[in-house]
């Protein structure tokens, strides 16, 4: 991949992906299931959390002098999907499947609006301001 955007809105759909998987598998009542399942999701947005907080925010917000610009913001989104994770966490302990599935519906609308303004907007912002630093942000992410 040539450009942050593509990367990233990749990695979105891949994790999507995950979390469509553990949505399934606590439907059906699969808990063994929906527990591995949501395990990947969730180590995988960590990481995903991990590219952009520790490399890819700090390289924007360095490059344009935007302290409180759109990384704040998507920081913000990250500390409110970390509280609803630890939510789904307890209820897939519990094997709440309704207070799972509810939750799940709650970080769905969360992920989808905080995923619109990184595709469309800030990983676009990214790919004009950080083009010359691209291989190397690109490398150090595991691009």
């Amino acid at each position: 991949m040539d450009n942050i955007s593509d990367f990233m809105i990749s990695n979105h759909h891949a994790c999507d992906d995950l979390f469509a998987s553990a949505e399934e598998s606590v439907g059906n009542g699969d808990w063994a299931k929906g527990n591995s399942d949501f395990s990947a999701f969730l180590a995988a947005m960590k990481h995903h959390f991990t590219m952009e907080e520790e490399v890819l925010f700090p390289a924007f917000d360095n490059k344009t002098g935007m302290d409180n610009g759109p990384t704040f913001v998507m920081r913000s989104e990250h500390k409110q999907m970390n509280k609803v994770f630890d939510d789904m966490l307890q209820a897939l302990a519990a094997k709440d499947n309704d207070g799972y599935l509810g939750l799940s519906e709650t970080l769905l609308m969360l992920m989808q609006q905080h995923n619109m303004k990184e595709e469309q907007m800030l990983y676009r912002m990214m790919d004009q301001q950080l083009a010359a630093e691209t291989p190397a942000l690109l490398k150090q992410i595991g691009a």
